[in-house]
């Protein structure tokens, strides 16, 4: 919207809500516009992991289709990327030799 047509828009609001009513029709829909905004660019952040998680996917079906020898360096990329998220993942669910211990000796009682 250029200048003129958000003048023309605010003199029919006013003319039609009236002073009274203006400023909280204003507020109002700014509220709603910060709204979809932000559902817009969380549904955008997920389709974008989405398509990274599936190039990342179709990354190891070529990989492992040429039996991981002789990887461009994008697909050794996306494998290295794919070997530290599972590394992540699998630390979080080991237990420390101090909660084995702990473990085995409430075990024990």
């Amino acid at each position: 919207m250029g200048m003129w047509e958000l003048i023309v828009v605010l003199i029919v609001g006013l003319i039609v809500l009236g002073p009274e009513r203006l400023p909280v029709a204003i507020r109002t829909v700014s509220r709603w516009i910060k709204t979809i905004k932000t559902m817009a660019n969380s549904v955008k952040a997920e389709v974008n992991e989405e398509l990274r998680v599936h190039e990342l996917h179709q990354n190891l079906k070529k990989a492992e289709q040429q039996s991981m020898q002789d990887l461009s360096p994008a697909l050794k990329d996306s494998v290295d990327e794919l070997q530290k998220a599972a590394d992540s993942v699998t630390h979080s669910y080991k237990k420390t030799p101090e909660q084995t211990d702990k473990v085995n000796i409430d075990e024990q009682k």
